[in-house]
């Protein structure tokens, strides 16, 4: 994979590439992922020649047009699909099936109705075996993390969106998972909401040095949240760019987007994109 020269937004970014300090927690290598069609001889790849890193506490963003398999590239490392082509590994570890040590967070919440918000946060501590009173400890902590304190007893349908979002972060963070894939988590929400629930998780990701691979189509929110951004060609999705975003306050998103970086940082992802040019993001 030719990935292209690092984008420098300021003149102290054209120094040598910044390199992860811990050890790597993913790693796809020369990825490719084909959807055989009943019927075809061949199948066309969805994504192609997908080759990169992410060290562990790494926050790590995915851009791209729709359909250049962002998703694809989230469900492989998850282990609900295999690669065609290539090799992907978490933790050291090359993936032939669902991976433990990895969450998902989506764009729908996804909480059981019939569930209350605290045995919804304990599900996947109760699969595992957890003793109930050991489940409700945690639950009850995370609950007071994600500001929601108070709201244990309720069910899904009488929280808001932004609540329920807030539900299926605990519940994700329950498990304890070193790898976080998050699939758009905040693209439902609305535009206050959705900077709240950045700024919870940006924190809760930087004190707990857990790693992520992101997925979103908000660039800004690209910026604000990630030490670095992968952007990725139309289908066949390959990697064109990677960015260091060398800014501080990876911890506080809404302190991040005052920057005076952030601006042309955006403009030139749009440019990569080609945005404005028929190209559509997802």
């Amino acid at each position: 994979m030719a990935v292209k020269e690092m984008f420098a937004i300021a003149p102290e970014w054209n120094e040598v590439r910044r390199q992860p300090s811990g050890p790597t927690e993913i790693e796809f290598r020369n990825v490719g992922k084909c959807f055989p069609a009943k019927g075809k001889a061949a199948a066309p790849f969805a994504i192609r020649d997908v080759s990169f890193k992410i060290a562990r506490g790494e926050v790590v963003s995915i851009i791209g047009p729709s359909g250049c398999g962002k998703s694809t590239i989230l469900n492989m490392g998850s282990g609900l699909y295999r690669p065609s082509e290539g090799e992907v590994f978490v933790g050291g570890e090359a993936i032939d099936g669902p991976v433990k040590k990895v969450a998902f967070m989506l764009q729908k919440d996804l909480l059981m109705p019939w569930r209350s918000i605290r045995r919804n946060v304990e599900l996947g501590l109760e699969i595992q075996g957890m003793a109930a009173a050991e489940r409700r400890v945690i639950a009850e902590d995370l609950l007071d993390r994600c500001h929601l304190q108070g709201f244990a007893d309720h069910y899904p349908f009488q929280l808001s969106g932004g609540m329920r979002q807030r539900a299926a972060l605990a519940r994700t963070l329950a498990m304890d998972p070193q790898v976080l894939f998050l699939d758009e988590p905040f693209s439902a929400l609305d535009a206050q909401t959705k900077m709240v629930l950045q700024q919870d998780m940006a924190r809760m990701l930087f004190e707990e040095k857990k790693t992520a691979l992101f997925i979103t189509h908000d660039l800004v929110e690209a910026i604000a949240m990630s030490d670095r951004l992968l952007v990725m060609s139309a289908r066949p999705g390959t990697i064109i760019e990677e960015i260091v975003v060398d800014l501080p306050y990876r911890e506080n998103p809404l302190e991040r987007r005052k920057l005076a970086e952030i601006g042309p940082l955006a403009g030139r992802l749009m440019d990569l994109l080609k945005v404005g040019e028929d190209t559509e993001l997802d």
